[in-house]
């Protein structure tokens, strides 16, 4: 990816779609990479259909930050964000007015109770790999070794085509 060896990296997917204290949820997207701090490059804002219950689409984005926490120090550091912004847990899938996931990190997996990295669910998920692609295409998933542009392409493959 081109990034200084000597810090850490990790690939934070930011995701919204409802309002809240910063506005709407392509507002609530900028407030949070603001309040994450450390990035690197982010992507463009891409607005995607829901995924479960919700009605409303998602404003998706994904970043690259630079931070030596540790996996669980930044994941209690962004659920720390996520209250901040007004983040109730509530419904699986549901509205959010901010979600804000860790996807990978420069130094492989990781597993603990709470937090496992890579993400179980991002290789499924192309409102993740989009964004990601944009930023780090050839990023490599620690635990299948592919690239996230291989990852997209294979996931692009996978869905049917929808009607135009």
């Amino acid at each position: 990816m081109g990034l200084p060896s000597n810090v850490r990296h990790y690939a934070i997917a930011l995701g919204a779609n409802r309002a809240g204290r910063h506005g709407g949820p392509v507002k609530m997207l900028a407030a949070a990479l603001g309040a994450i701090g450390g990035v690197v490059v982010a992507s463009p804002v891409s607005i995607t259909a829901p995924l479960g219950p919700s009605i409303r689409r998602y404003a998706n984005q994904a970043a690259i930050i630079a931070s030596d926490e540790s996996p669980p120090d930044l994941l209690a550091r962004l659920k720390g964000i996520e209250r901040a912004f007004g983040r109730r847990r509530g419904q699986r899938w549901g509205a959010r007015v901010i979600d804000l996931d860790i996807i990978l990190w420069s130094e492989g997996a990781w597993d603990s109770p709470g937090l496992t990295v890579p993400h179980p669910a991002f290789r499924d998920r192309m409102f993740v790999l989009d964004p990601l692609a944009a930023i780090a295409a050839d990023w490599r998933d620690p635990l299948t070794g592919l690239r996230i542009r291989h990852l997209r392409h294979r996931l692009m493959r996978a869905l049917p085509l929808m009607p135009g």
